[in-house]
């Protein structure tokens, strides 16, 4: 099953979108200048945004073989992490920190983690709960069907 579907060229949508990531081992990586961090197994949300083609941002997150760039690039490109959803909002900048931020209030920041260009702590959080996450989604108004 596809976890993203196509849209028209036409559309190229700009907005913010949450990839929920499932670790199935704890795993340690090498991410930039972040240096080595460790993930234990469990459920991420990690927050991004794309000001220009959303579909084509998250499809190059959903590929295995891409350059590495940004952080999440190397959390993805381990075998033990998988997409498991993508929800997104239509929306400009400022949006990703503000859903970062309030993921913050309930659910664990990976410290530092794809936040080089913002002053946020972190665009990535872990949670035991999916059912929290696919709530909070809810709440901040997000779709998951791209």
């Amino acid at each position: 099953m596809p976890i993203l579907k196509t849209i028209k060229a036409a559309k190229k949508l700009k907005g913010i979108y949450v990839l929920l990531i499932q670790i199935n081992k704890r795993i340690s990586i090498e991410i930039g200048a972040l240096g080595e961090v460790t993930f234990p197994e469990g459920l991420f949300a990690y927050v991004g945004s794309a000001q220009n083609n959303l579909e084509l941002r998250v499809k190059r997150h959903q590929r295995k073989e891409k350059r590495l760039f940004w952080h999440i690039d190397y959390l993805l490109n381990n075998p033990a992490a998988k997409i498991t959803d993508v929800l997104y909002k239509v929306g400009g900048k400022p949006e990703e920190c503000k859903i970062a931020n309030l993921l913050q209030q309930k659910a664990e920041p990976i410290t530092g983690f794809g936040n080089s260009d913002c002053k946020c702590n972190s665009h990535l959080f872990r949670s035991r709960n999916f059912g929290f996450l696919k709530q909070q989604m809810k709440d901040l108004k997000l779709n998951n069907n791209l």
